[in-house]
């Protein structure tokens, strides 16, 4: 998946978040943005993922020389941020056989398998409300990292991840990064030390000027 931002700036009522960001994201490649809490960084991942419209500029997608629609863009992205919220009323099993219905896994890995590689085991048939957030955090982190998706955004990926938790990560990151174009915010470099390139957001509130 290919991502072109020209000229992209988001303000909310007067204030802008950022502005006249010029980018492109390419397949294999893995993009950090960085900035302090408070930033914008999630404004930005979820304006280039086409959850946020710009208030100014474009966000234009291509897959295999092919553009694809802005509507057509949640088939083809995988996402994990801590606030995002998972059906805790059914069991691992349970959700993991909704989620893949509409979201289906990389190829070679079945739900069975994906509960195996989160360390889930024993938790299969438990209530995700009787998760820890920890737990939680893998689940969310897993069903992004191993989705059949070429677009896969991360947005504080080792939020609530111990340091078992964190090397957990930082291995599944990098077994499935290969080809797709990854997009992570963070402030926290162990998050983001492998990635190729480095945006950081307040380099596009310079000159943002109130308007």
């Amino acid at each position: 998946m290919t991502i072109t931002a020209e000229n992209l700036g988001k303000r909310y009522q007067r204030n802008w978040i950022f502005r006249g960001l010029t980018h492109g994201f390419r397949p294999g490649t893995a993009t950090a943005l960085l900035g302090p809490n408070g930033a914008g960084k999630s404004t930005l991942i979820n304006t280039l993922a086409g959850q946020l419209l710009p208030t100014e500029g474009r966000v234009g997608y291509a897959l295999a020389g092919r553009d694809v629609p802005a509507e057509a863009l949640p088939r083809h992205l995988a996402y994990a941020a801590p606030y995002l919220e998972l059906p805790e009323e059914l069991t691992l099993r349970e959700l993991l056989r909704f989620h893949t219905h509409f979201k289906p896994l990389q190829a070679g890995i079945s739900t069975e398998k994906l509960i195996g590689l989160l360390y889930l085991d024993k938790a299969a048939d438990q209530l995700v409300r009787e998760f820890s957030s920890g737990m939680k955090q893998r689940l969310k982190l897993g069903l992004a990292l191993y989705a059949a998706a070429p677009l896969l955004l991360l947005d504080e990926p080792t939020t609530n991840l111990d340091a078992t938790g964190v090397a957990w990560f930082r291995e599944q990151v990098r077994a499935n990064r290969a080809g797709r174009t990854l997009l992570l915010s963070s402030n926290v470099p162990a998050e983001y030390d492998f990635c190729d390139a480095q945006l950081l957001v307040t380099d596009w509130q310079k000159g943002a000027a109130k308007s």
